[in-house]
């Protein structure tokens, strides 16, 4: 999902075959293949029979959804727990906010 966010894949771009992606990243073809059924069932990337696999149009937007949910789930309120338990004002957390 990273390469299609940040642009690596692109809407409506063939991505690598399984064993090609296997082999670019060193991980077995069973696990891409994995990753590739999820990445469907999903609905970010589709099976062009014979053709190979193609980022989906919405896939960015789907994407960004889910890392949004699981963000806003997980991880933001583990971060407040944290500056809260560390007096960590609000002003402080916005002006750090503000210069990145």
């Amino acid at each position: 999902m990273e390469k299609i966010l940040i642009g690596e894949w692109k809407v409506g771009e063939k991505i690598l075959s399984v064993r090609e992606f296997a082999a670019s990243v060193e991980v077995n073809p069973n696990t891409v293949m994995r990753s590739y059924d999820k990445l469907q069932q999903d609905e970010i990337i589709f099976n062009k029979r014979g053709l190979g696999l193609f980022v989906k149009e919405n896939a960015v937007k789907i994407i960004m959804n889910e890392k949004k949910a699981n963000f806003l789930q997980h991880e933001a309120p583990k971060f407040f727990q944290t500056a809260k338990l560390l007096n960590i004002e609000i002003d402080e957390l916005i002006e750090l906010f503000k210069a990145n």
